[in-house]
């Protein structure tokens, strides 16, 4: 009985201090690019970090790659600065495939793909500026966040 009321608390207690997993939405990292003093440069800093996990797929690495390029030949933003960056969010994250699809699922078709793989991952949100173009993806369990509000949850 004693045994079972032990087993029961540190499975509870490990459930409270599990890594929140989520997923970046594209338009995080290009203001990550844009400034480094916001929340989205700070969030970026933490990625690999044992704050918090992010998941990856290859239709999100795809469209990070093509908004980044987009504007390149800055003095920060160079191609080389995008695959790097790239490169580090592929062996950082949680590469998840997506055997399943609910399209079309949201107001703006290209965030179906975010949040099918925040879904198949099991995170727990979705860090995004955009927050009109996720409405009631609550019922899959999944929360949307700005920057400032998950690095908040961080306690950061």
């Amino acid at each position: 009985m004693l045994a079972d009321g032990l087993r029961r608390r540190a499975t509870y207690l490990s459930r409270m201090i599990e890594t929140p997993m989520v997923v970046l939405d594209t338009n995080v990292l290009e203001a990550a690019f844009r400034s480094r003093r916001g929340a989205s440069f700070a969030i970026l800093s933490l990625v690999g970090t044992d704050r918090f996990e992010i998941a990856v797929s290859v239709p999100l690495v795809l469209e990070y790659e093509e908004v980044l390029l987009r504007r390149t030949g800055g003095d920060e933003r160079t191609e080389a600065s995008v695959r790097d960056l790239l490169d580090y969010l592929c062996s950082a994250g949680r590469r998840q495939p997506i055997f399943f699809r609910w399209r079309p699922m949201l107001p703006d078709p290209s965030d179906d793909m975010v949040l099918e793989l925040a879904v198949a991952a099991g995170c727990d949100a979705i860090v995004t500026y955009n927050r009109r173009h996720f409405p009631d993806i609550h019922r899959f369990g999944v929360r949307v966040l700005r920057p400032a509000e998950f690095l908040s949850e961080l306690g950061d």
